[in-house]
């Protein structure tokens, strides 16, 4: 696996890095294993200055770390000062909150005096995908840091430097060596690693494919797993929606980080009653994004992450056309040679399609006509993936039964798709499982301990089962 920084839009190699020798790794394990230990003894509050320095940092640095997003990915400038700024308010978040989320929990109880004590697992394995470099890592670092779990971390093999970015940063703002550390690691040393003793938990933010791999590993070596992985987000527009509304809302939707998040739009659903104005309104904001370098203000759509992300891409649209998609847009040729993708619209998608149902992972939205809201549900129920999804109906009351009776991980309603600290984040069905962000974000990897304690021992327990009946 080569860790190398190229640069979608110049298409220049800035760097190339070496992998992780085994020495380093150990080393690494022993220097994370030895501050679990200390950590493990440690009041979260020696902790929270540490993550009110850091969200310091990014805030302090935004541009700089921003430019670092933009080489290595390609992402817009404006959006990567803004995926900067998330992390800065994920980390204060934990800061503010840390403490109160892993208090003691009282349990009544007639075996005695019970609470549930909420102890650091040790170190975690981190799997970390390409699309927002930073904010991932955040999302991992921030809570289990809080609550005093060491890190290592393999991050995509093309966005090296921010990996570098974000472990420089985390030293910068005082964590203790073993806190949090980079590993180039190749496919081997990934279970290599899984299976080390020291690590007692792994998680992945990624593809299918890679989820599959690295959940396989985990169980195998019976350590505990969170997986977030893709989606075909739908995007409903119920009878009674708001056109003006939708209209602006959708191409957001579908090209935020040139299609690249796992929760964009990827299928919009439309009643027929909307379908023809909402199909024109999108060809006419899809035929607007303006094409070009990340760093310019007056781009609207970079270039894709990478030539390999193009290039398979442009196989699945191939694919769904060559049976029986309608190619309804495609935005004028580009001059340049950036990893630019055109934006695309297919329609006619039937279910028998490889296209119906399928991650398309970047500027392509599919658009489906359904007769009413029940068959919109179905057909958005209708997929192995159940990530998030958007509703937009004529009150927000309406909007969230139709949100309810959908299959997913989160729905938002007559509103673009959110992600902050408070918002627990996670899927079901193939889309993984576990959440990130918000308190169960902290209690994932966790160990809750049960305490009971009484000043003696109660009548009848001395050997055999306990029941209810001993204290009576």
């Amino acid at each position: 696996m080569a860790y190398q920084t190229i640069n979608p839009y110049t298409n220049e190699v800035v760097k190339t890095y070496d992998e992780a020798t085994p020495e380093y790794i150990e080393s690494s394990l022993a220097q994370a294993q030895k501050l679990y230990k200390q950590w493990r003894n440690d009041p979260i509050a020696t902790r929270i200055p540490v993550l009110r320095k850091l969200a310091q940092i990014f805030r302090d640095e935004t541009d700089s770390l921003a430019k670092v997003l933009t080489v290595d990915m390609g992402k817009l400038y404006s959006e990567a000062q803004g995926e900067v700024q998330l992390c800065a308010m994920i980390a204060d978040y934990y800061a503010d909150n840390a403490e109160k989320f892993l208090a003691p929990r009282k349990i009544d109880s007639i075996a005695g005096d019970a609470q549930l004590e909420n102890h650091p697992l040790g170190v975690l394995m981190a799997v970390e995908p390409w699309n927002f470099p930073y904010y991932q890592m955040m999302r991992i670092f921030a809570p289990n840091f809080a609550a005093g779990d060491p890190i290592v971390y393999k991050h995509a093999a093309n966005t090296p430097a921010s990996a570098l970015a974000f472990e420089d940063a985390v030293k910068r703002a005082g964590a203790p060596a073993g806190s949090l550390t980079n590993l180039f690691l190749s496919y081997d040393q990934v279970e290599q690693v899984i299976a080390d003793p020291r690590v007692q938990g792994v998680a992945l933010t990624g593809s299918k494919r890679g989820g599959t791999a690295v959940a396989a590993a985990a169980g195998k070596y019976l350590k505990k797993s969170t997986m977030e992985l893709g989606g075909v987000d739908a995007f409903i527009v119920a009878h009674d929606a708001d056109m003006a509304q939708v209209n602006e809302i959708a191409p957001r939707a579908r090209l935020y980080n040139v299609g690249q998040v796992c929760t964009s739009s990827k299928r919009f659903i439309v009643t027929e009653n909307h379908y023809d104005e909402f199909l024109a309104n999108l060809k006419k904001s899809f035929a607007a994004a303006k094409l070009g370098d990340p760093m310019d203000p007056n781009t609207t759509l970079a270039p894709m992450n990478s030539k390999k992300a193009k290039e398979k891409l442009q196989e699945q649209v191939d694919e769904a056309v060559q049976n029986g998609a309608t190619l309804a847009f495609v935005h004028d040729p580009v001059d340049s040679d950036g990893q630019f993708f055109l934006p695309t619209i297919l329609t006619d998608i039937a279910k028998d399609n490889p296209a119906y149902g399928q991650e398309m992972f970047g500027p392509v939205a599919q658009v489906y006509k359904v007769k009413d809201d029940d068959e919109a549900i179905a057909l958005a129920n209708d997929t192995d993936l159940g990530l998030g999804g958007i509703v937009f109906a004529g009150s927000a009351e309406y909007g969230a039964e139709l949100a309810s009776r959908m299959e997913t991980g989160q729905v938002y309603v007559n509103t673009f798709f959110s992600s902050l600290p408070e918002l627990e984040f996670g899927g079901v069905k193939q889309s993984g499982y576990g959440r990130e962000l918000g308190q169960n974000g902290i209690m994932s990897f966790v160990n809750q301990e049960l305490v009971v304690k009484r000043d003696a021992p109660a009548d009848n327990l001395a050997g055999g089962l306990v029941t209810a009946a001993h204290f009576n």
